[in-house]
């Protein structure tokens, strides 16, 4: 995910542009939230207009869809706001209509959109690794941090999707009115997050409102945090998210990768000598 950091972003400023991608049939129009420069693969907001169709067909990378707003039919299951896809590359999704439109996040993990119509899925598919489910209603809450110490209290996640091999997973969060966290966290891994609805403060950064975006390369700090009135969001992260608490303000990303790599090291001094032994055989 090399993507330069964007932090804050709101798409509500900004126009939609006519999403004409060769395959794509006609009737969408998107933004871009970040844009990997060297793979192609992006984030977008996009907007599917009323009486939107598309044949079945796949596409030749892993995509995701998040439903906004509105109502879409996939086959004969129609599926409104909170609806989340996870689409592994090669995997056939059915006709796509919405008779009165919708607003959508979607996500290409690997490349550039792509769409190939077939009523077939390719024969290397990960078929196992597909996801639907509405976000909103079909998966719980967790609380409980699964590492001490944690997030303040307040703040709960819901995972979406998660890939058993990189850990990179998807999943929704909140926050209650008047969270607040006053120290400064970074992680090993990259982080993007939409805001749906709401609103959060971070001292580097500044407000994020609804429609507020950010992609955050790893070791980059972040808070402290306040939410005036409360949050919900949909983010991703690219692998195991760590977060490592500190109140320095004015380290840098260099000096928290070493921080974070001498942590390692004092919790697992058998891991990292093990991984530095040659002839061991290890990927």
């Amino acid at each position: 995910m090399a993507r330069p950091h964007i932090e804050p972003y709101v798409e509500l400023n900004e126009g939609y542009k006519a999403f004409s991608f060769p395959g794509f049939p006609e009737g969408s129009h998107y933004k871009v939230l970040s844009l990997d420069s060297d793979t192609g693969a992006c984030s977008l907001k996009m907007k599917f207009e009323a009486g939107y169709y598309r044949q079945p067909g796949m596409s030749y990378s892993d995509y995701e869809i998040f439903i906004l707003d509105g109502r879409v039919i996939i086959g004969d299951q129609t599926c409104g706001r909170g609806h989340y896809w996870f689409i592994p590359a090669g995997v056939a999704q059915d006709t796509m209509k919405s008779p009165d439109g919708f607003e959508a996040l979607v996500f290409y993990n690997d490349g550039l959109p792509s769409f190939v119509e077939s009523n077939e899925h390719h024969e290397l598919a990960l078929h196992e690794a597909y996801v639907s489910l509405n976000a909103y209603l079909d998966a719980p809450w967790l609380s409980a941090a699964r590492r001490n110490p944690g997030v303040a209290s307040g703040f709960t996640v819901k995972s979406l999707r998660m890939d058993p091999a990189t850990k990179a997973n998807t999943f929704l969060y909140a926050a209650v009115p008047e969270f607040m966290q006053d120290n400064i966290s970074y992680h090993d891994c990259a982080e993007e997050a939409y805001h749906i609805y709401g609103d959060c403060s971070m001292m580097q950064f500044g407000e994020l409102p609804t429609g507020g975006y950010f992609w955050r390369p790893p070791y980059i700090n972040h808070g402290c945090f306040w939410s005036k009135h409360g949050c919900i969001a949909l983010a991703r992260i690219d692998g195991e998210l760590y977060n490592y608490f500190h109140f320095n303000p004015w380290s840098t990303p260099d000096e928290n990768a070493r921080r974070a790599a001498a942590q390692l090291y004092a919790e697992k001094p058998n891991l990292i000598e093990w991984t530095t032994i040659e002839g061991h055989g290890h990927p």
